[in-house]
């Protein structure tokens, strides 16, 4: 699912990206999508979570995509875990 609204999360705190999905729906979003791959995904989870149970009221989580991909590094190429988490207005 693409959506214009997409939080990518990576090694910033997770109130950072917390505060990402908490900008999106005042301006007035439905939807925001919370992705991660790796060691980020914990990060995600927490960003998703926090954001529901301290900040949004009338969201919920719709979905929940988990996937590998596979990337090209030095080393040659490599699976890596995804997560994409998908917020929406209840």
């Amino acid at each position: 699912m693409q959506t214009d609204n997409t939080v990518f999360v990576g090694n910033k705190p997770v109130m950072n990206y917390v505060l990402a999905v908490v900008t999106q729906f005042n301006n007035g979003a439905d939807m925001v999508a919370i992705k991660a791959r790796g060691k980020a995904i914990s990060r995600a989870v927490d960003t998703a979570e926090i954001s529901l149970n301290r900040f949004l009221e009338g969201v919920g989580k719709k979905d929940i995509c988990t996937s590998t991909e596979e990337i090209e590094t030095d080393t040659g190429r490599t699976n890596v875990s995804s997560i994409e988490i998908i917020l929406t207005k209840i």
